[in-house]
């Protein structure tokens, strides 16, 4: 019996209606450097003005499924690849459904690769205020949010309110402004932490320990010596060394298949009746030193405080 390859690429551009995502799938599939001999599902689950033209593509073997909201499901999805021997999905997906239709439907081994959003610079804003909750999920979701038919004489309002919005939801995805001769510009805005650095205690905010986290990894000097509080979910095991926990969260990256649990070591003064999976609120000291969690150096924390605590409201920590 013919069975799914162990993991299959899934290519999601999400969008309204009109907002450019045919275009791009077009050229796309017209770029001869996106084939290597593949076989494509491409799955269109709405129809707007724009159409694909199959002749110009340079990606061969594509097989173009039309879907219905009702049509999505694991056991179509996985006989439309079964039938058209794909090694790879490309998702049109339409802009009135929110992503977790697609997530319920998608078979074992599929995964998102590339995650894309496209958006009318014209329209957005008002998408906005009057369905907020559809341009939150797009957003949310998205590695780049594409803003088309950005006017060339905007004087830095436009650009300024869309970034706003999107950073409202998200720190992670990349943002690019595209004009109508297809000249294309890169957000380079740099967002302050949303925490003071400066603060005798850094006071890390539930909704913050994903950013916090990031950046402690990639700007490790500007903590060390520095003193954070946050809650955490405690790994207590008696591998580690006497008086050493682990606290840390579990964070979301872009879907998921991508959730892991991302903690640090962490002494305590004394011994603390804490285990596994208790919730604690640590104010603690950080130093980059040995310990045994990283098998070398790394940041640790040296608790000042610790003790037990609720969860927090939202558990699974994310990149807003």
């Amino acid at each position: 019996m013919k069975k799914l390859p162990e993991e299959t690429p899934v290519y999601l551009f999400m969008g309204f209606l009109e907002s450019g995502k045919t275009k791009f799938i077009q050229e796309t599939l017209e770029d001869k450097r996106f084939y290597a001999g593949e076989k494509t599902l491409l799955l269109i689950t709405e129809e707007g003005e724009e159409e694909y033209v199959p002749s110009k593509f340079a990606v061969k073997d594509v097989t173009m499924k039309i879907v219905s909201k009702e049509e999505m499901t694991v056991d179509n999805l996985t006989k439309w690849q079964l039938e058209s021997d794909s090694d790879r999905v490309m998702v049109e997906y339409n802009g009135m459904w929110t992503i977790d239709t697609l997530f319920e439907a998608m078979p074992e081994g599929w995964f998102l690769t590339q995650v894309m959003a496209f958006f009318d610079s014209s329209t957005f804003v008002s998408y906005n205020a009057n369905m907020r909750q559809l341009t939150f999920d797009k957003l949310k979701n998205t590695q780049m949010a594409v803003f088309n038919r950005f006017p060339d004489n905007d004087d830095g309002t436009l650009r300024g309110e869309l970034h706003k919005i999107v950073r409202a939801v998200t720190r992670q995805a990349d943002i690019v402004y595209e004009h109508a001769n297809g000249k294309a510009e890169y957000d380079d805005t740099v967002d302050p932490m949303p925490y003071d650095m400066n603060a005798p205690v850094i006071e890390i905010a539930d909704r913050d320990y994903a950013l916090f986290y990031r950046d402690l990894s990639e700007n490790m000097d500007a903590y060390i010596g520095k003193t954070v509080r946050f809650k955490g979910l405690v790994v207590s095991d008696k591998r580690l060394p006497a008086n050493s926990i682990v606290i840390g969260r579990h964070i979301m990256t872009c879907c998921e298949a991508d959730i892991q649990y991302s903690g640090l070591a962490c002494v305590l003064k004394t011994p603390v009746a804490l285990k596994t999976r208790d919730w604690a609120e640590v104010t603690a000291k950080i130093v980059y030193e040995k310990h045994t969690v990283y098998k070398g150096k790394g940041p640790v924390l040296t608790a000042e405080e610790i003790k037990k605590c609720d969860p927090p409201a939202e558990q699974l920590a994310t990149f807003y």
